[in-house]
């Protein structure tokens, strides 16, 4: 038994230990190459199998230089205006979200923009704790081996904009017909406007929360500077 155990231990610490390695050398390299795929993309395209339907993935890869500042501005004053001063957790926002739940509120995410950047790109969709574990993991990597502007432009490549619709790039030809570099401010501000449920709304035939939204992000960008904010990154 005493010889069982050992073997165990062996198996289970050569196992972390390969994948300690393993995920280094995977978020090292997408420091510098192009991502043209992520686990939700993948996840997606099996749920239409499993269905029976017939999903198309759009997404093509855009640089930094390629994507409109307006869109990078959009997405920070929506989900993360911390962005460029936390280390992939902002406890702040996480304590707020919990007094306004615990004091009766609705529960709202305080995800920030490295945490779903780490879940998109590497893991499924859903709630458990070894997901949000991975989650942890991945989120302290990122933000330990990839600049912040880094971040910012894969979240944006990879973004899930609509059912099929992954990145910037494919959103903004789907919803406006214009290339990423071309959005206007209130483009991107639609876009940011449905991300909490991308798949429920539409950035070309906004609604009247998406239009509330959109305005209110409008309102954040220029109270944070305006794209000159993004020198922080």
């Amino acid at each position: 038994m005493r010889e069982w155990r050992q073997q165990a231990w062996r198996v289970l610490w050569r196992t972390l230990l390969g994948f300690v390695v393993c995920s280094l050398v995977l978020v090292l390299l997408l420091r510098v190459v192009p991502v043209f795929g992520s686990m939700v993309m993948v996840e997606r395209k099996v749920q239409s199998w499993i269905a029976g339907e017939s999903l198309d993935i759009r997404h093509q890869w855009q640089p930094w230089q390629r994507l409109s500042d307006h869109a990078k501005l959009a997405v920070i004053a929506a989900e993360d205006q911390r962005f460029p001063l936390h280390h992939g957790f902002d406890f702040g926002e996480m304590r707020r979200a919990w007094e306004v739940s615990r004091n009766g509120g609705r529960l709202r995410g305080a995800s920030t923009i490295s945490q779903q950047t780490a879940k998109n790109l590497f893991l499924w969709t859903g709630r458990s704790w070894v997901r949000k574990g991975l989650e942890a993991w991945f989120t302290l990597l990122i933000e330990a081996l990839w600049p912040k502007q880094r971040i910012l432009e894969v979240y944006l490549n990879i973004v899930e904009w609509d059912s099929g619709v992954f990145g910037l790039e494919a959103a903004s030809r789907h919803y406006f017909g214009v290339a990423a570099d071309q959005l206007s401010e209130a483009q991107a501000s639609r876009l940011a406007a449905i991300l909490p449920d991308p798949r429920g709304r539409d950035a070309a035939r906004p609604g009247p929360q998406v239009e509330r939204r959109s305005a209110w992000i409008r309102q954040q960008m220029r109270n944070l500077g305006g794209t000159g904010y993004l020198e922080r990154l």
